[in-house]
């Protein structure tokens, strides 16, 4: 972590210069005290009352304005280095691959952005601030309280192993919990993110009472360790005032005693010693919170750095010089498997997808054919074989080049909390209207926009829960037809269009643009008939390839696939 604050050091040692003023201010306060007790009330002198008055004033005007000058700089320091954290999680998280975001949760993700790096944030802050007054004021403290007297500095080193036990004991018993806080504040992220996302899931199933009792037992648990954590300290606080309580009585007594027998200490040096002894004592109790501080944004620290740290699993390829060719894919003998996967998802898979050509991929639900598609923008890298477009290793590619070349509509649709242009615009920010507009048009989705009272100035709600969902998936592949690309990719893309509207929309791509590659993934033989080729998966490996005629007579698999489906709409 220690990279990030170096950018602001100079504030880092500005704030604790700052510091030390409003400290030496603060410790002065006392000896002029003292000095208007001895010399002034006792001897009633007003003009020495008068004149330490003031100088006591000016100093307090003048330790205050330190202290804000160091609050100004220290906050500085330590909101930029939580503004840089944060940004560089952020980055980090965006270049995951989908293997290691599937490791960890949404909402652990979450937290680590914010909560993770909130608490790295204070302790910094607290450190620039607190733990530079708590030092110099124990310093500083202890050298004024032995001006007043030895013996009183003396009953201080005694009650100081006292407070350092007491810390000591306290947070090695807290230390561990406050990563076990932080993970329970995931499992709450997570019940949160998941129903706010699927809440038209639950009340469509009406399981409002499940998820409220799910959502109960998560911040229940949060709310147990957090007690656990709070019992444990409650008691420290208290312990901390016994002792400085028991301190300030012995400095009391030996005050007293001194004063009594006429040595050399005064009333003014006694009310002087108290006030030193609260402050040191009462500083070691600011650095105990600090240590809390500290050991709290050490787990939270530990969390990020897990997701800093993690190392690039898709490394970009050197960016050989352009490609002969433009717009095939070409997969040789491609297998793939996912961790912990007890068999292939895909197995030897061979086809070449000439540039222009329109490959279509159908097969039974589960045979692999999204993880198919997510190997060509290297979303995946293949445990086995190669994937080529334009004649290059998917490898040799920089993700970057290579996903400039493509452009994917997602089986899951994807939409932005924005309005209907900006979300088709996404991926050509620099697109004009009528280019919005000829998309839209494409993807037969300028209809139902136009019927809108904004038109293409819709705002559009999170997650795209205002449109339906066709309306949704034509504003997707609306989206995608507009970012320049040699490759379209569609997973799955129609499957909420109507087979008359889907047919519209695949003629007028084609005419649009004749010269892309099309992949295209379907469950609807109607949805891939007029393709050049059709490849036929089954238990994830290629059954057949061929047009819709030459399957029709050579692939079983595909004929049943006709069979069912024509059942299906003649029973519809």
């Amino acid at each position: 972590m220690l990279k990030y604050i170096k950018k602001y050091r100079l504030c880092c040692v500005l704030a604790p210069l700052f510091m030390v003023g409003e400290v030496a201010m603060d410790l002065l306060q006392p000896d002029l005290m003292r000095d208007i007790v001895d010399n002034g009330v006792l001897k009633s002198d007003f003009h020495l009352i008068l004149v330490v008055g003031i100088k006591m004033i000016l100093f307090v005007l003048l330790g205050g304005t330190s202290g804000v000058l160091c609050g100004v700089f220290a906050n500085i320091a330590a909101q930029g280095f939580g503004n840089d954290l944060r940004k560089d999680a952020f980055a980090k998280i965006m270049s995951l691959s989908f293997r290691q975001t599937d490791k960890i949760s949404t909402g652990s993700l979450v937290t680590r952005l914010t909560n993770d790096v909130t608490q790295v944030q204070n302790m910094v802050g607290l450190l620039i601030r607190g733990f530079v007054r708590n030092s110099v004021m124990f310093v500083g403290g202890i050298f004024m309280l032995y001006r007043q007297s030895p013996r009183f500095a003396l009953v201080a080193f005694c009650g100081l192993p006292v407070v350092a036990v007491l810390i000591v004991l306290f947070m090695r018993k807290a230390s561990p919990l406050f990563r076990v806080v932080q993970e329970k504040l995931d499992g709450v992220n997570n019940v949160m993110q998941e129903d706010v996302a699927g809440a038209r899931v639950v009340k469509a199933y009406v399981k409002e009472e499940y998820e409220l009792s799910r959502f109960d037992r998560a911040n229940e648990a949060l709310c147990g360790t957090n007690l656990r954590v709070a019992s444990i300290l409650a008691f420290m606080g208290p312990c901390m005032n016994i002792v400085l309580n028991l301190c300030v009585v012995a400095v009391i007594l030996v005050g007293g005693n001194t004063v009594r027998a006429g040595g050399s200490v005064t009333p003014g040096s006694v009310m002087a010693a108290v006030t030193y002894l609260t402050q040191i004592l009462g500083g070691i109790g600011f650095m105990a919170m600090i240590f809390q501080t500290f050991t709290r944004a050490r787990a939270s620290a530990d969390r990020i750095k897990e997701v800093l740290s993690c190392e690039e699993q898709l490394p970009d390829g050197e960016g050989a010089a352009p490609a002969a060719e433009s717009g095939s894919v070409v997969f040789r003998d491609v297998s793939f498997s996912y961790p912990d996967a007890r068999r292939p998802v895909l197995e030897h898979i061979s086809f070449t997808v000439e540039p222009g050509q329109t490959l279509a991929v159908i097969g039974s639900t589960g045979c692999g054919k999204s993880t198919l598609i997510n190997l060509i923008p290297r979303f995946y890298d293949a445990t086995g074989g190669q994937v080529l477009v334009d004649g290059r290793d998917v490898r040799d590619w920089k993700k970057a080049e290579l996903r400039d070349r493509l452009s994917i509509v997602l089986q899951k649709t994807e939409l932005y909390s924005r309005s209907i242009a900006e979300n088709i615009r996404w991926g050509r920010p620099d697109a004009t209207n009528a280019q919005v507009k000829q998309a839209a048009v494409i993807a037969q989705a300028d209809d139902f926009i136009c019927q809108k009272e904004y038109g293409y100035h819709t705002p559009v709600t999170e997650g795209g829960h205002s449109l339906s969902g066709g309306q949704k998936q034509r504003v997707a592949v609306a989206r995608a037809i507009l970012k320049p690309h040699e490759i379209l990719i569609l997973d799955d893309a129609t499957s909420a269009l109507d087979l008359q509207t889907e047919a519209k929309l695949y003629d007028a791509l084609q005419k649009e643009h004749p010269d892309a590659t099309k992949i295209i993934v379907a469950q609807r033989i109607a949805s891939v008939r007029r393709a050049d080729r059709i490849l036929v998966l089954d238990g994830g490996a290629v059954a057949a390839i061929g047009t819709h005629e030459e399957l029709m007579r050579t692939s079983e698999i595909y004929r049943d696939i006709c069979r069912s489906q024509q059942k299906e709409g003649d029973a519809a």
